[in-house]
């Protein structure tokens, strides 16, 4: 099973779960619709991702868990307590920690509990799970982290408890700065063994060492469509649920993402929607 799990900006959701789908609507068990033209980026964008790539490979749908959170903590706690209660039943192949508030005392308890788990999930965070698991110095208990470059800023200060603490001004980041950043992340401690790194150019690193980078095609216009960067995440969670070896399904994820985004025509007006829409022809020229 290929379980995700993350917050919704909706106040007062309760924790809702069940089997993703993708097609005309997002849909997560039987108490979630998200119409395609009403999906959001962050936690929707990369369940729908993963939902369309396991179903293009054939794979089991997905397994999403959410909970409504706009930051305050209520949701969070929700999901940190079905990862430490709950989820260990699910018996899950791989889990992907996305937004959620970082809470130190909670994500040690989650941890802990999946070390008790019949088998240990391949671990990948994103947004507020990498922020939770480098705040309580956990970082290399995950798999993978899937950081943008300011996400990464963040890694890379070993004084940083929260991203707004980052010494870094994190809008004047370039990518040149990039292997710097991904060296410091891991000379500290605070990258998971492999990181694929979401920006004009991909960088995919195993314990220090940049291996690739994947810089085409180039579709400027992406830069200004909310939740490229999720659906990247929730690719490569799929691809390696599907058997592909980590670092390649990186690799995969990375060049699918701009293969869709260029199949998709991109304006400043396209939607996550678009680029989801293209997923499966790409996926044809990467798999």
């Amino acid at each position: 099973m290929l379980l995700l799990i993350g917050t919704v900006p909706i106040p007062g959701l309760p924790l809702t779960q069940g089997r993703v789908s993708y097609g005309d609507e997002l849909r997560i068990g039987d108490d979630y619709v998200v119409p395609r033209d009403e999906m959001m980026h962050c936690t929707t964008a990369m369940m729908a991702a993963a939902a369309v790539v396991c179903e293009a490979l054939n794979c089991e749908l997905p397994y999403g868990v959410i909970a409504g959170c706009i930051g305050d903590g209520p949701g969070s706690r929700l999901l940190y307590k079905f990862i430490t209660e709950e989820a260990g039943k699910l018996n899950p192949d791989a889990l992907v920690l996305h937004y959620i508030v970082p809470q130190v005392k909670h994500i040690r308890d989650a941890l802990n509990a999946i070390k008790s788990w019949e088998k240990k999930p391949f671990l990948i965070g994103d947004a507020g799970g990498m922020y939770a698991v480098k705040a309580a110095d956990l970082a290399p208990q995950f798999d993978l982290f899937t950081p943008d470059p300011g996400e990464l800023a963040f890694l890379s200060d070993a004084d940083a408890v929260h991203p707004a603490y980052v010494r870094h001004f994190i809008s004047e980041v370039d990518t040149t700065d990039m292997p710097y950043l991904i060296k410091q992340a891991y000379d500290h401690g605070d990258a998971a063994p492999i990181l694929l790194v979401k920006g004009s150019t991909d960088y995919i690193a195993k314990n220090g060492e940049i291996l690739t980078i994947v810089n085409e095609p180039n579709i400027a216009a992406m830069e200004a469509v909310g939740g490229t960067g999720d659906t990247i995440t929730g690719a490569v969670a799929a691809m390696i649920y599907a058997g592909c070896e980590p670092v390649e399904a990186c690799v995969k994820a990375a060049r699918l993402n701009r293969i869709a985004g260029e199949l998709s025509n991109p304006t400043p007006a396209t939607q996550i929607s678009d680029i989801l829409a293209q997923i499966p022809a790409a996926l044809k020229q990467v798999w």
